[in-house]
């Protein structure tokens, strides 16, 4: 490029998007003076879903602008909690996210998940059709147009990454509520229901069952209860007071 040049700084929260080079503060970018600043930001890496404003010479300005020569940019981080209006916040997750998808299906809160690679024009589809966050690892899928809205998830490790989408956008939890399998909503059952599920063991020390409303899979406190309690419980300390 050889057109104006502009100045960008980009906030700490997004250092992992961008070369060292543009870690240290404000530095020089020449622009082709035709594309806007969404693109010269994703150009260098950064993906919009990430952006929470962009503030050019102290003025916030849409992802439409056009850097002008001399300009000063601001790329922000989303702010938190984060606010996605126009649908009841529910999320869409990639094949590569599937621990973290049992567990917000755990806490009750509205996760579809793809098991297999249905590849992202399908991904980013479902995601606009049924209005669902997109979380993914993968920025080329949150690059695509037609999400109808998206999120990085910055760890490798599943604690973290459940904390840090609990954190980002503060899901109202409904503990024990959704299948972790399909997400159907959970309802109370009796052994008698669920009989079919159970083996001898399960039969006599267990009295207390749920069943999913949509693929009838039984639930019951079996051996890994208490390990589920403690995200349970990690998950309820992090909401806000009041919350």
């Amino acid at each position: 490029m050889n057109g104006p040049e502009i100045h960008v700084e980009v906030a700490p929260a997004l250092h992992l998007f961008v070369p060292a080079a543009r870690r240290g503060g404000a530095t020089a970018l020449a622009t082709d003076g035709a594309s806007t600043l969404g693109h010269v930001i994703e150009s260098l890496g950064v993906p919009l879903t990430e952006v929470g404003a962009l503030v050019v010479d102290d003025r916030e300005v849409p992802v439409s602008h056009i850097p002008s020569a001399g300009e000063h940019v601001s790329v922000r981080a989303v702010e938190r909690p984060q606010r996605v209006p126009g649908a009841p916040l529910r999320f869409l997750l990639d094949v590569h996210l599937g621990t973290l998808a049992r567990r917000l299906r755990l806490l009750g809160v509205d996760t579809a998940y793809e098991s297999t690679d249905i590849g992202d024009p399908a991904l980013a589809a479902r995601s606009a059709a049924e209005k669902r966050v997109m979380l993914s690892r993968d920025r080329g899928l949150l690059r695509r147009r037609e999400l109808w809205a998206g999120a990085f998830v910055y760890s490798t490790r599943p604690d973290d990454q459940l904390q840090d989408v609990l954190d980002r956008f503060a899901p109202e939890l409904r503990p024990w509520t959704r299948c972790t399998a399909c997400n159907g909503l959970l309802r109370e059952a009796t052994k008698e229901e669920v009989a079919d599920q159970l083996k001898g063991g399960t039969q006599r020390s267990y009295d207390v069952f749920a069943q999913c409303t949509a693929c009838g899979r039984a639930y019951w406190k079996g051996a890994h209860h208490e390990q589920l309690e403690v995200v349970v419980e990690r998950a309820l300390s992090m909401r806000p007071q009041g919350g």
